[in-house]
């Protein structure tokens, strides 16, 4: 029985709590390109360590981004996402400790693409409220438009 905890945020994106190397071929299975580590090492036991989920995702055929942050969620984070979701081939799963992280970097990467209205109404229907990020979104939006 699959312990998955997949959220769709879009028909190309969704996001998950933590995800372990024996998922991979699961995630795969479910049409998954690509998947974007968002959860730092520090947060979790070696087997579960970046090294050790890329070498995973990369037997099971799946392309591995490595995109972690704790604290302080900067621009960097949010263009490296933008641009791993542009280079995948296909749907992208996002995972950290509960998922929170990749909807609300994922959201903050969508700034401009899509109205600000249809991203909170995406990471809400997905089990993330997240009408706190609307100026972030906005602000972003209008850096980037």
């Amino acid at each position: 029985m699959s312990t998955l905890e997949i959220r769709v945020l879009t028909d190309d994106y969704a996001v998950s709590p933590q995800v372990a190397p024996e998922d991979m071929a699961e995630i795969r299975a479910r049409g998954y390109s690509t998947v974007i580590c968002n959860r730092p090492d520090m947060e979790n036991p070696p087997d579960l360590h970046v090294a050790a989920m890329a070498a995973a995702a990369e037997a099971a055929g799946l392309t591995f981004v490595e995109n972690p942050f704790a604290a302080g969620l900067d621009l960097s984070i949010i263009d490296r996402q933008r641009a791993a979701i542009d280079a995948a081939s296909g749907p992208v799963l996002a995972y950290c400790r509960s998922g929170t992280r990749s909807a609300t970097v994922w959201a903050l990467a969508e700034a401009g693409r899509r109205p600000t209205d249809e991203i909170l109404r995406a990471t809400a229907s997905a089990g993330y409220p997240m009408e706190g990020l609307r100026p972030q979104i906005d602000g972003l939006a209008r850096r980037t438009g």
